[in-house]
């Protein structure tokens, strides 16, 4: 089993819209692969509530049977379009890939 962890700080405002309300966004489009993809064993999306500076505003958990599902789902028109959306509201993202 792979796992795929993504990390995301916000910007503040984007498109009128406030960092809460993309975060919502951002988790809707993404739960929203799970039924669009099959290559996702199980996909979590998480909205921060720690205040410090230290956290992030959103996390993505996702599995995976290997690294090919991983890739075939990365390169999937669906993600694709997801990630265009998260690029404009996002300022940072870190990533860790991993074999349980």
């Amino acid at each position: 089993m792979l796992k795929h962890v993504v990390m995301w700080r916000l910007k503040d405002m984007v498109e009128g819209k406030s960092k809460e309300e993309n975060s919502e966004i951002m988790k809707e489009k993404l739960l929203a692969l799970e039924n669009k993809i099959p290559e996702i064993r199980y996909i979590e999306v998480g909205l921060n509530i720690n205040p410090t500076d230290a956290a992030y505003d959103i996390v993505l958990i996702t599995h995976f049977d290997n690294e090919e599902a991983l890739k075939v789902y990365a390169s999937h028109p669906e993600h694709v379009k997801v990630g265009e959306f998260i690029s404009k509201v996002r300022t940072e993202r870190v990533v860790v890939d991993y074999i349980e």
